[in-house]
């Protein structure tokens, strides 16, 4: 657990939002007072309230795509005051309409960094996730495969975007061996260690468990930094025929120009060509570029990669401003989006 906090404190990855972001935020504010509203961004996606700044809507925007829904993962919302059986009784009607099987996911409508986004297994762990959960519920179907983040960029000016940043999502596994039980596995790996507190608690029902030898044991399933994955630079993975079709589905949500679309890949060859994806979720204008975490980027690479993300983002705003003679989100409300967000996952 010692060398867990070191590595923590030594690998700027793991450092709190705070520590990194100050550079950044004086950047962002730079720009504010450049284009004379430090909350233009949130005119960056005039389709989405507020661009996506915080506490948007996952069904909302999910609608918003259904011009490329062969590309979108299957998904209904369970509203918010429906009563639970009645609740569970639409999601089995919803497995069975579009031929789904356990595993699914289930998560909130109003959520953020993968807060309450369970892949349950059995009929027993979706009856306790809709029990204990409240406000609106996204049911969706579980893509297998690997998991990707493309950032997207266009101009309203222009006739073509183009990808920003791509990031590959690794989730971590772990072999056992027949002896080590999981807690010293967990404690011996080089990467998970780094995050020991959060698989810890996590796994605790299982941690005396001696994994196999040979057995693998998916330590993380949710493809968020914050909770355990990987995060590495995937621009290995972009071609044209990837950039197009993200184009042409971009293109396809009118007022949408600028955010991560959240992807799951079954075939890595297919995606290449654009082809065999699903979009899980897009985000709006406060996105990261994911790919900043990969392990082999210096915290200086991070700060000049998030201060152009926001260069567009105001650019692509000022132009929205122009076009559509719209005025950005007041001040006041910025601010309280800012230091109370939790208000907005009600």
């Amino acid at each position: 657990l010692f060398l867990s906090r070191f590595r923590r404190i030594t690998s700027w990855e793991f450092w709190p939002t705070w520590v990194v972001y100050p550079p950044v935020v004086l950047y962002i504010m730079w720009l504010g007072i450049r284009y004379r509203s430090i909350s233009l961004l949130t005119l960056a996606n005039p389709a989405i309230p507020d661009g996506g700044f915080l506490g948007e809507s996952k069904s909302a925007i999910l609608n918003g795509l259904e011009n490329s829904s062969d590309f979108v993962a299957t998904w209904k919302l369970i509203p918010q005051g429906v009563k639970r059986e009645a609740a569970f009784e639409m999601l089995k009607a919803f497995m069975e309409e579009k031929g789904l099987n356990y595993p699914i996911v289930l998560k909130p409508d109003i959520g953020y960094r993968g807060l309450d986004v369970r892949i349950v297994q059995n009929e027993k762990e979706a009856y306790s996730y809709i029990e204990a959960m409240e406000g609106n519920i996204i049911l969706q179907e579980y893509i297998a495969g690997d998991e990707f983040g493309i950032f997207y960029c266009r101009r309203p000016s222009e006739k073509n975007g183009f990808i920003f940043s791509m990031t590959e999502k690794r989730m971590l596994y772990l072999t056992g061996d027949g002896q080590r039980t999981l807690e010293q596995l967990i404690l011996d790996d080089p990467r998970a260690v780094c995050m020991a507190h959060f698989h810890l608690k996590k796994h605790y029902t299982r941690l005396d468990t001696v994994i196999g030898d040979g057995e693998t044991y998916q330590l993380v399933e949710i493809g968020t930094h914050c909770r355990g994955s990987v995060f590495l630079d995937g621009s290995w993975a972009k071609t044209d025929e990837l950039e197009a079709q993200i184009d042409r589905i971009a293109k396809s949500y009118t007022g949408f120009f600028f955010g991560r679309f959240d992807i799951r890949v079954p075939s890595l060859e297919a995606f290449k060509q654009g082809k065999g994806f699903k979009i899980v979720e897009l985000n709006g204008v406060t996105s990261e570029a994911t790919h900043i975490y990969d392990p082999k980027n210096s915290v200086f690479y991070a700060h000049k990669t998030l201060c152009a993300q926001w260069r567009w983002a105001f650019e692509i705003a000022d132009e929205n401003r122009k076009l559509l003679k719209k005025k950005p989100m007041g001040v006041v409300s910025l601010a309280k989006q800012i230091l109370f967000p939790n208000r907005n996952l009600k």
